[in-house]
C-alpha cells in the first residue's frame, strides 16, 4: 500500500503559496506515478552561497521544499559552489563581481546550518554542483554549450535589456543558465523550485533534460516576498529584512510592525498553515491576535517555543511602556470612555488584557478630528502620531485598530495630529 497521501491532497498542499507550476498536469502525473510505484520524487532547490546570512525572503522557497519533504519526497538542497563563482545575472544591469573560492566555501557552511532550521537534516540531501562541474571535461562542456543558441539566451529579459542598452554582457554570464540547468540533468530532478525571478533558468533545465534524454522536470516558482515596508522585495540592503538569526524579540517586533494586509501574505508564504485555516482566521480572528500568532509561529521556527513566548511577553511590556509615555512634557488630558472608542467586536475591558481602540473614533472623542470621515482621512494621510519618551516627534500610526495593554487601570495615550497634542486617558 502506498505511503503517499492522495494526489489531490498533495497538490492542495503544494499549491499553497506557489506562483506558477509548469506544468500542473505533469506534476499530477509524476505524483500519481510516485504513489503507484512507492518511489519519491526528487525535488531540487539550488542556491548560490553569495551572502553569509539568509532572511525570511529566502525561506519562502525553502518552505516549499519542506512541503515536498513533509509529503515523503526527496528534498535536495543544492549549494551552488561552482555557479556562485560565476554569479547569477538575474535582475542585474551590470556584471556581478565574482566571489573568491574562500568566500563561497565560508558562506556554504553557514547555509548548511541555516537551512536545517526549516528542513529535516535526517531527510535532506545536501549536494554541491562542483561535484560534477569540477571533473567535467572540455568536450563535455562544449557539448553542453551546443544545446542552446545565443539568440535563445538573449530572450532572457535582463540580457535583452542590457543588449538593447549596449551594456556589456560577459560570456560567463551567458553560460550561467546552462550551468544551472545542467544541475537538473546531473541530479535527475523531477521537480525544481525557485523564485519567480528564476523562471528562465528553471525552464532551461527542462530543455536540457530533454536534450540529455531525460524526462523534463516540473518547474514550481514561489513569489518574491515583500519586506517590512510592504512594497519592495525583502532585502538587507534596503533595510526591510528580517534575518533568520536575529534575536527573538527583534524578530517578533519586526513581524508585529507589518500591516494587516501583509500579515496574511506572510501567513501564506512563511508558515505551514493551510489555506482553509487562513481564510477562517481572516473571517473570525482579530487582526492583532492573528499577527501575534504569526510572530509566535515564526520565532518558534527559528528559535524555540519558549523563546517565542518570552519575546511576546517582552514585546507587550515594551509596547505598554512606550504607549503610556508618562514622562512626556505636560499636555492636556481628555477622559475617554472605552465604550465609545473600542472596536465593534472587542470584549469588555475587564475580560481582556488589551484595549482594542478604533483610531478614528478616538480622534473624534479627543477633538482631533471633526468627524469619522475626517479622522479616516487624517489617518490615511499619515497625520496621526503616537507620542513616546524615546521619540518626542512621535511615531506615525496608519492602522485602523490600536491595541493597548490593559492592566485594569485607565491608560494614558498621548496622540499628536498636526501641531495639536492631547493625552487620551482611556478607561472602562
Amino acid at each position: 500500500m502506498s505511503t503517499f497521501a492522495p494526489v489531490d491532497e498533495q497538490l492542495t498542499y503544494l499549491k499553497k503559496g506557489a506562483a506558477e507550476i509548469i506544468r500542473e498536469a505533469e506534476l499530477r502525473a509524476k505524483l500519481e506515478k510516485s504513489r503507484t510505484t512507492g518511489k519519491p520524487l526528487r525535488v531540487k532547490l539550488g542556491m548560490d552561497p553569495t551572502a553569509p546570512d539568509l532572511h525570511l525572503g529566502h525561506t519562502v522557497v525553502l518552505r516549499k521544499l519542506k512541503h515536498f519533504q513533509d509529503l515523503g519526497h526527496t528534498a535536495i538542497f543544492l549549494i551552488g559552489d561552482f555557479t556562485g563563482m560565476i554569479g547569477d545575472p538575474t535582475g542585474r544591469s551590470v556584471t556581478r563581481p565574482p566571489l573568491s573560492r574562500e568566500q563561497i566555501e565560508q558562506n556554504a557552511e553557514t547555509y548548511k546550518a541555516q537551512v536545517f532550521k526549516i528542513l529535516d537534516p535526517q531527510k535532506t540531501v545536501i549536494d554541491f554542483n562542483r561535484r560534477w562541474f569540477g571533473p567535467m571535461s572540455s568536450d563535455e562542456f562544449v557539448k553542453l554549450a551546443a544545446t542552446y543558441t545565443v539568440s535563445q539566451l538573449l530572450e532572457r529579459e535582463d540580457f535583452h535589456k542590457r543588449f538593447q542598452e549596449e551594456k556589456p554582457i560577459s560570456v560567463h554570464e551567458l553560460l550561467y543558465p546552462l550551468v544551472q540547468g545542467y544541475d537538473s540533468v546531473a541530479l535527475e530532478a523531477d521537480v525544481e523550485l525557485g523564485g519567480t525571478d528564476q523562471k528562465f533558468n528553471l525552464l532551461v533545465g527542462r530543455e536540457l533534460q530533454r536534450a540529455y534524454g531525460q524526462e523534463s522536470q516540473v518547474v514550481l516558482t514561489t513569489p518574491i516576498l515583500e519586506g517590512l515596508d510592504g512594497v519592495q522585495k525583502m532585502s538587507k540592503s534596503l533595510g526591510n529584512a528580517i534575518g533568520i538569526h536575529e534575536p527573538p524579540l527583534e524578530m517578533y517586533g519586526k513581524i508585529m510592525s507589518i500591516s494587516d494586509e501583509m500579515m496574511w501574505r506572510y501567513y501564506e508564504l512563511l508558515t505551514d498553515v493551510q489555506v482553509a485555516e487562513i481564510e477562517q482566521m481572516k473571517r473570525e480572528a482579530h487582526p492583532m491576535q492573528a499577527k501575534k500568532d504569526l510572530a509566535r509561529r515564526i520565532v518558534t521556527d527559528f528559535h524555540s517555543a519558549e523563546a517565542a513566548e518570552k519575546a511576546g511577553e517582552d514585546w507587550a511590556k515594551q509596547r505598554q511602556k512606550e504607549l503610556t509615555a508618562d514622562d512626556l512634557p505636560e499636555i492636556d488630558e481628555i477622559r475617554v470612555s472605552y465604550e465609545n472608542v473600542k472596536t465593534d467586536d472587542a470584549p469588555a475591558a475587564e475580560n481582556d488584557t488589551y484595549l482594542w481602540i478604533r483610531v478614528d473614533r478616538l480622534l473624534v472623542a479627543c477633538k482631533l478630528a471633526g468627524s469619522i470621515t475626517d479622522a479616516v482621512r487624517k489617518r490615511k494621510a499619515r497625520s496621526v502620531y503616537l507620542m513616546r519618551p524615546s521619540d518626542p516627534k512621535g511615531t506615525v500610526w496608519t492602522e485602523l485598530v490600536l491595541p493597548v495593554v490593559f492592566s485594569g487601570f485607565p491608560v494614558r495615550l498621548p496622540i499628536r495630529v498636526g501641531k495639536k497634542i492631547v493625552a487620551a486617558v482611556i478607561g472602562p
